[in-house]
């Protein structure tokens, strides 16, 4: 009979010495709840450093963790607090600074050289609708076969093309030749 195979725990990525792993003579004790640790510790604690023993025994008292939240720091510097708590608040700040990254979105608009004024006009009333919603415009004119002698024709389309999206964003560079492309990057204006 095969044996059946359970998935390891998720690793924690957030690796924090607490307890009797701290094996530093002396840390720095920091934290909102000293009044509660100078209750248990019958005396009036503030924020210094003291030795690693007296803040384990604390800790304990307390029925908490002394949790090593800056190792690299001349002492190392710990807070007596739930570590599981801490450990929750501290994915709970990650999550929302992930919330708070903003996502840019790259929107490509292609030209050949040959563009008509119907075209070019359409083409650009899409632009300033993603400009709009806060995306990024590439635009580029794509020279097939032997329309790479018009790269002037192409130069001069995608200037235009800028001179039309000026209120609406501002090129990060003029246009460039890469190749058989040659592309502009229009952001989009901030908004007030």
């Amino acid at each position: 009979m095969a044996r059946k195979e359970f998935p390891k725990k998720k690793e924690e990525k957030f690796d924090y010495r607490i307890n009797q792993m701290i094996r530093v003579p002396e840390i720095r004790l920091v934290g909102d709840n000293l009044e509660a640790v100078s209750a248990a510790a019958g005396r009036n604690i503030e924020t210094g450093v003291f030795p690693t023993r007296m803040a384990l025994n604390w800790a304990e008292a307390m029925e908490l963790d002394l949790v090593e939240i800056s190792p690299n720091a001349e002492p190392p510097v710990c807070k007596i607090t739930d570590y599981r708590k801490f450990i929750y608040d501290k994915k709970k700040k990650e999550k929302e600074l992930k919330a708070k990254v903003v996502k840019t979105v790259m929107k490509e608009i292609r030209f050949g050289p040959n563009t008509d004024e119907h075209d070019f006009e359409f083409k650009v009333r899409h632009a300033k609708g993603f400009l709009e919603e806060g995306s990024k415009v590439r635009a580029y004119v794509h020279f097939r076969g032997r329309t790479i002698v018009f790269k002037d024709r192409g130069e001069l389309l995608l200037l235009r093309f800028l001179k039309e999206l000026e209120d609406h964003g501002a090129a990060e560079a003029l246009p460039k030749l890469e190749g058989r492309r040659m592309s502009v990057i229009i952001s989009p204006k901030k908004k007030k």
